[in-house]
């Protein structure tokens, strides 16, 4: 399919896959998409200017950055965001069009059926695009589906006029009126109320009056609207406009009547006076975008709607209002005579606003099929005879960050044939950067094929287990990042594929490997190596400084699994793997928190006995502080300790033996170098007894870790 993106300051229509839909999402062909004028030519700008001045406009995404670069260094920080940045970034986020795919959790949404859909990231310039249900509205009998197209911009102006909360003749002022700041005045007059528009440019003033506005003034005269209210000023104003200027703020203050509200919804300068506000004691309020959920991962991905008695208008409740309004002629989109351009002329039409900026610009998309989720890209080099061709599934940072770059490091063993990732961009811009032969957004397109010989799975744990199946059931081989199953019957049908119960292995069984590194670390076998001759058994404490991850965040949630199942089974895994041995007994306990931001199966205390006799004792918290390395441990064995420092340096006290690197070596590189050769020596890298052990032992710690 076509897609817009935004690159280096240029828009550019780009082929990708059309992308994958969740339980909770649904798939929509494209009829008419909305160019916001004033929101994307800013973003057109923002992009064509350097790193550095981009991280000091937009402060929030730096600290997602110093974030990333604190676990994956300054350098690979670095490359990912420019490669991102010189792909090309999806800009849209409001369209109308047909349903062509529902999710299973998915009841009130039918195929076939017109719908209305918003959200930046996922309602894009695009000819199909994938959008969580509580951000689909569906389209009532008669609309047009221009019109429907502006549900986006339709439910941020009906926002603000509900933060305005005005009453039936009060007086409420508009200050800009572009695309929201019209549709703004047309709503306000459906709600019964005086309203005066103000903006610097004439024509829009005069539009604002056909539409309804009782008044339009090119300048916040304060003066002229006290004699309009007769001395009092507006009951309340809505900002529209989007300025770096702090002016309409300032003059929002001044034309707002004491005791009165005023609303901010576009993106304006917000340095505040406090003498005049506070004299007058106005209530300033912030608008967020469509409403209530906007934002909110459990409202907008898990679709979990807020109950309607107790939040009565939210985005989506917004989103369906404002269609209503259009439906019944009290808000005309059209009436702001939108121009028109065809998806194959939407360069041009970007073009053209640069130098003219009408109020709204509509794209429309030919009724294309869907076809192939496959893109053939043109490879950097074929494959060589005795490379092993494997495929990414699920193109996360982790994946990106980490595997790619390993598999490029070994492309002596490693052609990467094929990238798949749920977003077709995503999937597109990685395969494009590492050289694979084609990208998709369904994995059953590299199952399918022949020249796959392996799988990478990095998807979110929820789908390990299921990818892992389907790619055993095909033939492949598969590596997958922990954990292996989240649950007990996941795993029991990946132990009845190989038939472990009977001890029989099929002949040429494809390799299983899980991703557990550490084991391949320089450290852990160092360790190993100095302890194999031991004369007892192993006493070992490993302590994990965590961090702190909020009850929102995805690994805390059912697709994750938790930290224990979903973490924890690296250390399970560097205890068998010194040992040698299996669990014999498993002791666990949780912290009890007094307070509500502290999750107790985040910070707890297992103790294994082993049938070799060792005992083995893990500690992990999320209490801790961040300037703490991560990960620690001591091995005692046989007069010696063997202490271990986050992978960065290991020091033997009472021998000799100890190692020390300028980077951590987790192993992650190694792991990659076992799977080449177990698929070339057709040995599994890590027993498949021991995979199954540790996942067990998860799944055990997990259980008295809750009590």
């Amino acid at each position: 399919m076509k897609q817009l993106l935004l690159q280096k300051g240029e828009i550019i229509l780009e082929e990708v896959p059309p992308p994958a839909i969740s339980d909770n999402e649904v798939l929509v062909k494209t009829r008419y998409s909305l160019i916001s004028t004033g929101t994307e030519l800013s973003g057109i700008a923002m992009s064509n200017q350097s790193l550095l001045t981009r991280a000091m406009k937009q402060p929030h995404h730096v600290k997602k950055a110093l974030k990333m670069a604190s676990e994956k260094g300054l350098v690979q920080t670095y490359k990912i965001i420019k490669s991102m940045l010189d792909f090309g970034t999806p800009i849209g986020y409001s369209l109308a069009g047909e349903v062509v795919e529902v999710g299973k959790n998915i009841r009130d949404i039918c195929i076939g059926d017109l719908v209305a859909c918003s959200g930046a990231g996922v309602a894009n310039h695009a000819e199909f695009v994938a959008v969580p249900r509580l951000l689909v509205s569906r389209i009532p009998d008669g609309l047009e589906l221009k019109q429907a197209a502006s549900v986006t911009l339709g439910a941020i102006a009906m926002q603000g006029v509900r933060q305005a909360n005005p009453k039936l003749g009060e007086t409420v002022a508009v200050i800009g009126l572009g695309l929201i700041g019209q549709l703004a005045v047309q709503i306000l007059k459906a709600a019964g109320t005086r309203i005066i528009g103000v903006d610097p440019d004439e024509k829009r003033c005069n539009l604002a009056k056909k539409l309804g506005a009782n008044f339009a003034l090119t300048a916040a005269d304060a003066n002229e609207i006290q004699k309009i209210t007769e001395g009092f000023g507006v009951d309340a104003t809505i900002i529209t406009a989007s300025t770096q200027s702090h002016e309409p703020l300032q003059k929002a203050m001044e034309i707002t009547r004491r005791k009165g509200i005023v609303v901010v919804v576009g993106a304006v300068g917000l340095n505040l006076q406090r003498n005049p506000w506070y004299e007058k004691e106005i209530d300033l309020k912030i608008s967020c975008s469509y409403g209530p959920g906007r934002y909110d991962p459990t409202y907008e991905e898990e679709m979990l709607d807020y109950p309607l008695p107790y939040v009565r208008w939210t985005e989506n409740r917004n989103m369906e209002e404002y269609l209503k309004l259009l439906a019944e002629g009290k808000v005309d989109f059209l009436a702001l005579a939108p121009q028109e351009f065809a998806l194959q002329e939407a360069v041009k039409a970007y073009e053209q606003l640069k130098e003219q900026k009408p109020l709204a610009v509509l794209l429309s998309y030919h009724d294309e099929p869907l076809h192939t989720k496959k893109i053939l890209l043109p490879t950097h080099a074929a494959k060589r005879e005795g490379q092993i061709a494997i495929a990414l599934i699920g193109a996360g940072s982790f994946a990106i960050s980490t595997h790619l770059p390993n598999i490029k490091k070994l492309r002596s063993r490693f052609a990467l044939r094929a990238v798949v990732s749920k977003k077709g961009t995503t999937a597109k811009q990685f395969a494009k950067q590492y050289g694979a032969q084609y990208c998709t957004t369904d994995f059953e397109e590299v199952l399918n094929d022949p020249n796959v010989d392996a799988v990478l799975i990095a998807t979110r744990h929820n789908l390990h287990a299921q990818v892992v199946l389907a790619s055993l059931r095909a033939d492949k081989h598969v590596f997958v990042e922990k954990p292996l199953a989240l649950t007990h019957e996941e795993l029991n049908e990946i132990k009845n594929f190989f038939s472990l119960q009977t001890g029989i292995y099929k002949e040429k069984t494809p390799i299983l490997m899980v991703g557990f590194n550490r084991r391949f670390s320089p450290y852990a076998k160092r360790i190993k190596e100095l302890t194999q001759n031991r004369r007892n058994p192993l006493l070992v404490h490993y302590r994990v400084n965590a961090g702190h991850l909020p009850m929102d965040h995805w690994t805390q949630k059912p697709e994750g699994g938790g930290r224990i199942i979903g973490e924890a089974c690296h250390f399970f895994d560097f205890f068998e793997f010194l040992t040698g041995s299996r669990p014999k007994k498993i002791e666990a306990q949780s912290l009890s928190p007094r307070t509500k931001d502290i999750i107790g199966q985040d910070n707890f205390s297992a103790t294994i006995s082993y049938e070799d006799g060792s005992v083995c004792h893990l500690l992990y918290t999320a209490l801790g502080n961040k300037n703490l390395p991560k990960e620690y441990a001591e091995i005692y064995c046989d007069g010696r300790v063997y202490e271990l420092d986050d992978y960065k340096a290991l020091r033997v006290w009472g021998g000799e033996g100890g190692l020390k690197t300028w980077h951590q070596g987790k192993g992650h590189f190694e792991e990659l170098q076992a799977f080449a050769h177990a698929l070339r020596d057709g040995k599994f890298p890590i027993p498949l007894e021991e995979l199954f052990s540790v996942t067990e032992t998860s799944f055990e710690v997990n259980k008295k870790a809750h009590g």
